[in-house]
């Protein structure tokens, strides 16, 4: 109805009063879109809250457009099957990696995998989610040439399409607490009670807090998974390797919280050690032996297997 009107009032061909319109539609939907984020931003000050609904917005504002287009150019509803039809070939091949990447993405909104915010690795890259889009998912990287569980800086995309065919880790879900081991190899003089003693020190001053609220949302995280834990203080354990006693600890952190956690650990056994002779770190030593020749004598040296000069 809208077309004919327009071929028929302002004398225009078909193909022009298609055009006509789906620019029309465009920039309303583009001054609407503009509008609502102007006055979610202006009245809500946290972006944590307005984030989410501009998304919202865009996505809402996309799929009218994209609705109201075909019904332009398809001429009705009616048609889009017989349209579908005779382009899903084409479109599937061509465009096979971008159909990927949206499936993952209903799959993402549907099913939760990960969310904003969660701390997530998606083949060998891991990160915190700052951006989940139809195409991609965005995180700040984590790892890589830094240390422990800390921020590089920089930004990594990956497609969504990958959580069909890639494992992918969430530290965060759920349950955000997850196991750090924190090893002390000691030499066989030391007294292993001693040094195990210091290590059970260190971990209940700094991680002896966790349990009861580790156990709280254990049980809130029961009600999706089987999740079950019999222990969840920190231990020691201690077994024995070629260059010493090792003793590993083992207690619940934060999953952004291990790197901090490691460094009030050690300082605390560093601090104890100190005044403690009776346990001794240890680490690998490397012995040189040199022979000299001219002192050696007619003999030469035994040691060596050198003939006499």
């Amino acid at each position: 109805m809208v077309l004919e009107w327009w071929t028929e009032a302002v004398g225009l061909t078909r193909v022009q009063a298609q055009i006509a319109v789906s620019v029309a539609i465009v920039v309303v939907l583009t001054g609407l879109w503009w509008l609502v984020v102007r006055v979610v931003t202006r009245r809500i000050d946290d972006p944590a809250a307005w984030y989410p609904a501009r998304k919202a917005t865009s996505y809402v504002t996309v799929v009218i457009g994209l609705f109201a287009l075909l019904w332009v150019w398809v001429g009705a509803l009616g048609e889009l099957a017989t349209f579908f039809g005779l382009a899903a070939a084409g479109i599937a091949l061509a465009l096979a990696d971008v159909l990927k990447n949206i499936a993952g993405w209903i799959y993402l909104m549907l099913r939760r995998p990960y969310r904003l915010d969660d701390r997530i690795e998606v083949d060998g890259v891991a990160g915190d989610v700052i951006d989940i889009r139809v195409q991609r998912t965005t995180v700040l990287e984590i790892k890589n040439w830094v240390d422990a569980d800390q921020s590089t800086g920089r930004i990594v995309h990956i497609p969504n399409g990958y959580v069909f065919n890639k494992q992918v880790f969430n530290f965060t879900e759920g349950f955000a607490y997850i196991w750090h081991e924190v090893p002390m190899l000691v030499t066989f003089e030391s007294d292993p009670q001693v040094a195990e003693a210091i290590l059970q020190s260190a971990l209940d001053a700094v991680g002896g807090h966790t349990p009861e609220e580790a156990e709280q949302r254990i049980r809130r995280a029961a009600m999706s998974y089987k999740i079950r834990y019999n222990h969840l203080t920190p231990a020691v354990y201690l077994t024995v390797k070629p260059g010493g006693i090792m003793l590993t600890g083992r207690l619940l952190v934060d999953a952004r919280r291990r790197r901090a956690v490691d460094q009030q650990i050690w300082r605390r056994v560093l601090e104890d050690l100190r005044h403690e002779p009776r346990v001794e770190l240890t680490y690998p030593v490397s012995r040189v032996h040199l022979h000299d020749r001219r002192a050696a004598g007619p003999a030469g040296d035994a040691d060596s297997g050198l003939p006499p000069a």
